[in-house]
């Protein structure tokens, strides 16, 4: 697809993944090409249960700010004793002045 992935870590309820967006491609269809063909490696690996949900947030990073967005990744263990995957994204949305209805947020 021609994206390079920068990190990434899998949390029980939520990926972060920090990566680059071809100009060849959208978000939606990067995430689409990402969430089937994991979606039926987890089945195939026997994995209950699993399915994305429909939705995702994408946010832009400077490249002079991605050794910070690849600690912020890594620590995630860490960071969401403090903060649930909600708080974290309605943080962020906060953050960046992004408006969004609740009841499209969460699936």
């Amino acid at each position: 697809m021609g994206s390079f992935v920068g990190e990434l870590f899998a949390n029980p309820d939520h990926m972060h993944i920090l990566c680059t967006l071809p100009r060849t491609i959208t978000i939606a269809d990067l995430l689409r090409k990402i969430k089937a063909p994991t979606s039926k490696w987890f089945k195939q690996k026997g994995v209950p249960d699993f399915g994305w949900q429909d939705g995702y947030a994408a946010f832009s990073v400077s490249s002079s700010k991605t050794e910070n967005v690849i600690r912020y990744i890594l620590n995630q263990p860490e960071h969401h004793k403090k903060m649930t995957f909600k708080e974290e994204l309605k943080m962020f949305f906060k953050e960046y002045n992004v408006e969004y209805d609740e009841r499209y947020v969460w699936d």
